[in-house]
């Protein structure tokens, strides 16, 4: 087959650097913002921290000279001596104003705790060994998910000790007797067990609870009441109090002392709305519109490489190093810009989407609103609408709520009104949460009462929200 050639014409839409950058930054929530600044200042020394208007001065236009190839520019699209500096600069800080940072403690980790207390008993070398690998083992809610049989094999392998089974059970035994009680379990029953038994001190109720999690264990996790009820002889007025000692338990003894260690990430909300004289009003975050500069350093710079640019080599390339970061740090300003314009219209027009939910607060008042409702209004596509709901945050006069909470699809009643899946959700919560629960309502009963309320909802539809709601099944539900 011959090669042959032929021109074509062909449109094509392509995304400039520019705008893969704004695409960037648009889906970032606010702390993340703050570490890609830092980094682009760490990167591109031509970018400052500071408030000057020169960034919006710049405007390259590069020119080709066909006879010798050489690059020519205008050096005043990049400098502007006009412009005084106290002119460009902004400081909003008092110099009476103090930064006051909270320094974070270092914690232990739950196996660091758990080894010190193995510090405090008299273990011999093996012995020790052992107990530090079962400690190693642990899982973060504090359980032994390995089987005693490969620990034998990982310290006959890797620590060159050969050990039975039985001494490795026995040292254990030992480490389920630290604390928090209940650490070192294999399972859940055994977790239980042996915080229960810390408790024995001839309580009744307690003792019961221990016969319950030792014979009944799995009549228990199924709510099978009566049948314990029954094979213990007991009443339910002893059978409640006994079910009350079991739900004291803490099914997760290693949490406890990760949660104390853990470091929890703040919340920063991306706007503020709040209500005022029945008016809302909004507002975006400062951390979301950082003061940024060129550095006058670069333009100092650009200036002395540009006088020597048409006989040296060197400064030739200098040149053209110093101009390619300007234009990095003007692109970054420009998206910056963009971003904050980008969000403030996205949040601007759900803000009139849901006024009547900002206004009062109330849930069921949520209209239905999906991403194209937005991009509609405001005349974006939908993915940059959805790159703006992405990890961001609102705070209200009732709470902190993610962008994508007021985002839902829509349910017809009976009148043939349009409503948000959120107010059924609502209502279907708030019915479970009156309900007798001594006789919960099951799932055919709750679709019953959102048909008398005007839903069309189909049992299968009440089933699904109840699992996003995270609530369980009816007989899940039944106390005693």
């Amino acid at each position: 087959m011959a090669l042959r050639q032929h021109l074509a014409q062909k449109l094509e839409q392509r995304l400039s650097p520019q705008q893969i950058q704004l695409m960037k930054l648009l889906q970032v929530p606010t702390m993340e913002l703050d570490q890609r600044i830092k980094q682009e200042l760490e990167e591109n020394p031509a970018l400052e921290e500071g408030n000057d208007e020169l960034e919006d001065e710049f405007e390259q236009e590069d020119e080709f000279d066909d006879a010798d190839g050489e690059e020519e520019f205008d050096l005043s699209d990049y400098l502007d001596d006009d412009v005084a500096d106290y002119k460009t600069q902004a400081n909003n800080q008092s110099k009476d104003d103090e930064e006051r940072v909270i320094p974070l403690s270092g914690e232990q980790s739950f196996q660091e705790k758990l080894t010190e207390q193995l510090h405090l008993l008299y273990l011999e070398d093996t012995q020790f060994t052992i107990a530090d690998v079962i400690v190693g083992n642990l899982d973060e809610s504090g359980y032994l998910n390995r089987s005693i049989e490969a620990i034998v094999d990982d310290l006959a392998f890797s620590m060159n000790l050969d050990v039975t089974e039985k001494e490795v059970l026995h040292i254990l035994q030992l480490v389920q007797e630290l604390d928090p009680a209940g650490v070192g379990a294999r399972n859940l029953q055994e977790c239980l067990l042996l915080q229960i038994k810390r408790k024995q001190d001839g309580d009744i109720s307690r003792y019961t609870a221990k016969k319950i999690l030792e014979n009944h264990f799995e009549e228990f996790t199924k709510k099978h009441y009566d049948k314990i009820a029954k094979k213990l002889e007991i009443d339910d007025h002893d059978l409640k109090d006994a079910i009350d000692e079991i739900l004291k338990l803490n099914p997760k003894p290693g949490g406890s002392m990760r949660e104390s260690a853990k470091n929890y990430q703040q919340i920063i909300p991306d706007f503020t709305l709040f209500e005022s004289e029945g008016r809302l009003e909004l507002g975006l975050n400062g951390r979301n519109a950082p003061e940024l500069k060129v550095s006058r350093e670069y333009e100092t710079m650009l200036r002395s490489y540009a006088e020597g640019a048409k006989s040296s080599k060197s400064d030739k390339e200098a040149l053209s190093f110093v101009r390619q970061k300007l234009d990095g740090a003007k692109w970054f300003i420009d998206a910056i810009k963009q971003r904050q314009q980008t969000l403030l219209l996205t949040m601007g027009a759900m803000m009139d989407y849901q006024e009547a939910y900002f206004l009062s607060g109330d849930e069921t008042k949520l209209r239905p609103m999906i991403l194209k409702d937005i991009a509609d209004v405001i005349g974006l596509d939908i993915s940059t609408i959805s790159r703006v709901a992405n990890s961001k945050f609102v705070q209200t006069n009732y709470g902190i709520f993610p962008l994508k909470y007021f985002f839902s699809e829509s349910l017809s009643t009976d009148s043939g009104e349009e409503v948000s899946t959120r107010e059924v959700k609502k209502i279907l919560a708030d019915a479970i949460e009156a309900e007798d629960k001594h006789n919960p309502l099951t799932d055919e009963k709750l679709m019953d009462l959102l048909n008398e309320k005007g839903y069309n909802i189909a049992r299968r539809t009440v089933a699904k929200y109840r699992e996003q709601l995270n609530i369980p099944v009816a007989r899940m539900r039944k106390e005693l």
